[in-house]
């Protein structure tokens, strides 16, 4: 029996129109298992889906599955901040105050290393009936990067939220360098706020110096600091603060008072709560869990660098409740992907077609058409020569005298 022909890539014309992706799995089948590994580690989400829906999946085919939809929601958002750098189209209509925080959450990576995960969270302030300031409509947008990059890439966030529409924005983080340019960049009129409980650590640990140098403090010290820094403001608070930094120095205290005296603008809380303002960064601490840790911090895990961001794209498609727009856009990509890689492989199967033939062509020409000087010719040799014994040669003619 002959030996069976070896079996060549190949490809269904439905492929196509029944949007399949070539992993063995329908289109809706594939979104469950992708969107169920977006909250759940990938063998939690294998089993859920065989559970509930009786697919079976190994481990590999929901993580692969998973990487590819996030890297291509990566490409597509990074083709639309293009296309907002470039073009810079009008942002739609927006509430008329917002705020901004952004702040980092350490991610643990293959190797042993930890990397920052930048978060920027984004909602609309409001007041209700009782007066009491709230922080509505939240999104978040998360990245692995350095600060500059992820100062670009948020720029869709705040575009579709329309963060440069709104009338009033006020910024409420901590005092990090890395945020004050974030906020240059969206909205360098942004009310900056230096969120209260991170002031409030600062001003406890300095508390804590002075008990540690041998100093003593009322037992109910830091409430009523804190309250007088809230509802006073800060120039008695740093006042008071500058006397007890004399009274017990250290190089530790003067960098705790040098913090606080550098921000003393962004610490008029009474001003900030009298005009409607949030005065704590609770909206982006709450997003580092929900966003971040939640998935990409348990027990054990280790992520590579490249697959974090493919990972955080389908977490704010989660968490803003954007899933559905984010998986046509990916599932789009992936499709005309595969079809660019058919496409290539088609083409470079032509072009090896297109060698073999025109190479037959040339052999079958040969055989055709015999060259133009005809048979070769055969040169005899003489009669006299012998070739059964080539080393007799004629004698010479004989001359008189010769001895025989």
């Amino acid at each position: 029996m002959a030996p069976a022909l070896r079996a060549e890539s190949a490809f269904s014309p439905l492929d196509e129109q029944l949007g399949l992706l070539g992993g063995g799995l329908t289109p809706r089948g594939e979104e469950t298992l992708v969107r169920l590994s977006s909250w759940m580690p990938y063998e939690c989400a294998r089993e859920f889906l065989q559970e509930v829906l009786g697919i079976r999946v190994s481990k590999a085919s929901a993580r692969r599955a998973t990487v590819q939809t996030g890297e291509a929601g990566l490409l597509v958002w990074d083709a639309e901040v293009d296309r907002l750098v470039q073009d810079t189209p009008h942002a739609r209509a927006s509430a008329e105050k917002q705020v901004m925080s952004a702040d980092g959450a350490m991610v643990h990576l293959v190797g042993g290393e930890w990397a920052e995960v930048k978060t920027l969270a984004l909602g609309e302030v409001t007041r209700t009936a009782a007066g009491e300031i709230r922080t509505a409509h939240l999104s978040y947008c998360s990245r692995l990067c350095d600060a500059a990059t992820f100062a670009n890439v948020t720029l869709l966030h705040t575009h579709r939220r329309g963060l440069d529409q709104a009338s009033e924005v006020c910024a409420v983080q901590d005092g990090a360098e890395w945020l004050q340019g974030l906020v240059d960049y969206h909205r360098a009129d942004a009310v900056r706020i230096l969120d209260f409980a991170h002031a409030a650590e600062y001003i406890n640990e300095i508390g804590q110096l002075v008990l540690a140098a041998g100093g003593r403090l009322p037992t109910r010290w830091l409430q009523g600091v804190l309250h007088r820094l809230k509802q006073q403001g800060p120039t008695r608070v740093l006042r008071h603060v500058v006397w007890l930094a004399t009274r017990y120095p250290s190089v530790l205290m003067q960098e705790k008072l040098a913090y606080l005296q550098k921000r003393e603008a962004h610490m008029q809380y009474p001003s900030y709560q009298e005009s409607g303002w949030p005065i704590g960064s609770g909206s982006v601490e709450s997003a580092n869990k929900l966003v971040v840790e939640a998935r990409l911090k348990g027990a054990g895990m280790r992520w590579e660098r490249q697959n974090v961001n493919r990972m955080l794209v389908l977490r704010n498609a989660c968490c803003n409740r954007q899933w559905q727009q984010t998986w046509d856009t990916a599932l789009a990509q992936r499709q005309a992907a595969r079809t660019h890689v058919r496409y290539t492989h088609s083409q470079q199967r032509l072009q090896h077609a297109c060698w073999v033939l025109a190479l037959w062509r040339m052999r079958l020409y040969r055989l055709t058409h015999p060259s133009a000087s005809g048979a070769p010719t055969t040169t005899h040799p003489s009669s006299k020569y012998s070739w059964r014994k080539p080393f007799l040669r004629p004698l010479p003619p004989s001359t008189p005298g010769a001895k025989l």
